[in-house]
């Protein structure tokens, strides 16, 4: 499976997502590669579209290597493995933590400017990202939601090997994947166009939605 760009595979995914009754939904997209994803899911189900991000935790000598992320809430999921395996120490992965908060924070305020976070409670909450591959952003960004008391935690995304999957479904209540492959080297594979998405595109993706809010 291969998807053009992030606008078909959020179609595609919208029309699974449609396949099941929800409940007050409210979409929370990724930035920034999920938000025209979700853009297309939130379209397809009649929900309400918003953003919740979280942030990678590079390794001290690979910072594109992560060895776990931080969600909005200050929550840190972590790859003990790896982390033990590179010798990383605690006082680093407390420095990065902070550090990636503080951008988390920045960017919530670039995107949403003064309009206020959605209400969670009681509501079916769907992640989506353009796809996941570790996982560890979306755990941080799905824990994160957790004491809002959302009534159903829901992930959707076109793409998640099989190992990722199995891991992020015993932590939320359901999990909505395309693709669910076992030869997974990068997102990026199943895509033609999978070209960065800038801050500007999420911005205008999101007054778009809002506009249409009645």
């Amino acid at each position: 499976m291969r998807f053009r760009n992030r606008i078909e595979a959020g179609r595609a995914l919208g029309k699974e997502v449609a396949a099941r009754a929800w409940t007050d939904p409210l979409v929370l997209a990724l930035p920034r590669g999920g938000v025209p994803v979700a853009e297309q899911v939130a379209l397809a189900i009649g929900a309400q579209l918003d953003v919740i991000v979280s942030r990678k935790i590079g390794s001290p000598l690979n910072p594109e290597l992560g060895i776990g992320a931080v969600g909005p809430d200050g929550n840190v999921v972590l790859d003990q493995l790896l982390i033990r395996r590179l010798k990383v120490d605690t006082e680093y992965i407390d420095r990065v933590s902070r550090l990636e908060l503080d951008e988390i924070h920045r960017r919530l305020s670039s995107y949403r400017g003064a309009r206020s976070s959605p209400r969670i409670t009681g509501r079916d909450v769907i992640v989506v990202d353009d796809g996941i591959a570790t996982g560890y952003t979306v755990m941080a960004a799905a824990r994160s939601l957790r004491g809002d008391r959302p009534l159903r935690l829901i992930v959707a995304t076109p793409v998640c090997p099989q190992d990722t999957f199995q891991w992020l479904r015993q932590e939320v209540d359901m999990i909505v994947s395309l693709a669910t492959p076992e030869d997974f080297a990068a997102v990026g594979q199943f895509y033609v166009d999978f070209a960065q998405v800038s801050d500007a595109e999420v911005v205008e993706i999101l007054s778009r939605s809002w506009g249409q809010e009645h």
